[in-house]
């Protein structure tokens, strides 16, 4: 997956999300793509009509913060943390664990979410 330039890269991590999370992300931005001195990219979307969430590839190394505020980010834990090595199934599954614990049930239900 390395071979891939950081635009096809992030590409394919836009796809994965729309296909697992279907209407829960939307309005995808991919920014701060850059391949020298080594490859970077990152996607900020919208998540469960909730939170601003900011997926980070940097030298291999991924993953997710809750954006709030100018400049203030909350980590989002995740085990699939090398970009190669990532069941990205598992890295759904927990990102979306991490994202509906922060939602109240009441505002998932009322969407079909839970």
């Amino acid at each position: 997956m390395q071979n891939k330039s950081a635009d096809e890269m992030s590409d394919i991590v836009v796809d994965m999300l729309i296909k697992k999370f279907k209407d829960r992300m939307e309005d995808f931005e991919i920014f701060n793509t850059a391949e020298t001195p080594y490859k970077t990219f990152s996607i900020r979307f919208k998540a469960y009509d909730y939170f601003i969430v900011l997926f980070n590839y940097d030298r291999g190394v991924i993953g997710c913060s809750i954006q709030y505020g100018e400049g203030s980010f909350i980590g989002l834990k995740n085990s699939q943390k090398w970009y190669d090595k990532a069941d990205f199934d598992v890295f759904c599954k927990e990102l979306q664990e991490q994202l509906e614990l922060r939602i109240p049930d009441k505002f998932l239900e009322a969407n079909g979410w839970k």
